[in-house]
């Protein structure tokens, strides 16, 4: 049998989707699997063991849609689901699992706060895109794996030695899932470890203002200055990590790193939360839940459409603080 598993975007959405890899060629081991995404993703598949092929696009399906007919396909495993996937299944000619999106729940809890969405994480509504192959979900967690040259050598480059200093993802792609300055400030003056500062090439002037406005904390960046896997290797030494709703919240889990979750504008029950099937007790959730306008979307906005971001301006800066010390001291060990 040979399947094709899709998803186009994004980093956490890839991230999540490995545990049906696994469990398909653990379970299925005859069969062959090749996985479609875009190619700016791609290096979060590469070093993945349990898949045979990778086709990448820039833009269109139409870049690999013949190549794709050449393999014969007995089925798409659609992990989009959406136009452009469904599109692709009938260029291709081949059934097409999807798994349930629940776009109008989604919708209905966004618009007008109705709780409709299942108690399931969005791994689980994966898997059942993969039921009738028979193949079920092992429990077990997401898989990045990190090469060689990506790794990222904490003493030489921070000065930090593994497992004893705390991880901050300060970024998210939408400013209204990120933790603003006040916040972030607060708890890094709170922690009494040191502190890494994670993200990317526009993080960097969100980090420089924390490094300029605490200089008497061991705080130091490395926003801007790694790639994502070599970010997710610094990720990975870390005691513990304070994230956004973000793609290196999902990169945490692959390592079962204590991951302090802290949630603005989207919300956990749209099942894209911490996935840790068999270690609850190491991820964490801060949230306003007592906001009527949460959530206002499930992706996120340049600004708060009320103009007073309070779930974020609400955080407990003190409580995601002692979290983060409180799971980095009881786990670090492990």
């Amino acid at each position: 049998m040979k399947i094709l598993i899709v998803r186009f975007s994004s980093i956490g959405d890839i991230v999540l989707t490995t545990p049906v890899i696994r469990a398909l060629k653990m379970q299925l081991p005859q069969c062959e699997i090749h996985y479609l995404t875009k190619e700016s993703f791609l290096d979060l598949l590469k070093t993945n063991e349990h898949l045979d092929k990778i086709y990448t696009i820039k833009k269109s399906i139409r870049e690999v849609a013949n190549e794709l007919r050449l393999e014969r396909y007995d089925c798409i495993i659609d992990l989009h689901n959406n136009l452009r996937s469904l599109i692709l299944a009938r260029k291709l000619g081949i059934k097409r699992s999807p798994f349930p999106k629940l776009n109008i729940r989604k919708w209905l809890l966004v618009r007008f706060k109705w709780k409709l969405m299942p108690h399931l994480h969005v791994v689980d509504r994966y898997f059942q895109a993969v039921e009738f192959l028979g193949v079920k979900n092992d429990q077990l967690p997401c898989e990045i794996s990190i090469p060689t040259e990506y790794e990222v050598n904490t003493i030489e480059h921070f000065g930090m030695q593994p497992k004893r200093f705390i991880a901050i993802a300060i970024g998210a792609q939408f400013a209204t899932k990120r933790l603003p300055f006040n916040k972030l400030k607060e708890i890094i003056e709170k922690l009494d470890f040191p502190v890494l500062l994670v993200g990317g090439p526009t993080d960097m002037p969100l980090a420089q203002e924390l490094l300029d406005a605490l200089p008497n904390k061991q705080l130091k960046s490395a926003c801007g200055q790694f790639n994502l896997l070599s970010s997710a290797s610094i990720v990975r030494q870390s005691a513990a990590l304070i994230t956004n709703d973000t793609g290196l919240m999902h990169i945490a889990s692959c390592y079962n790193l204590p991951t302090v979750s802290v949630w603005g504008n989207t919300v956990p029950s749209l099942g894209m939360y911490p996935y840790f099937p068999q270690q609850k007790e190491k991820f964490s959730i801060h949230q306003i839940e007592e906001l009527s306008c949460r959530p206002c979307s499930k992706i996120g906005f340049r600004e708060c459409p009320k103009g007073h971001f309070n779930c974020m301006n609400l955080q407990n800066s003190t409580a995601i603080a002692e979290d983060a010390v409180n799971k980095a001291g009881l786990f670090a060990h492990e």
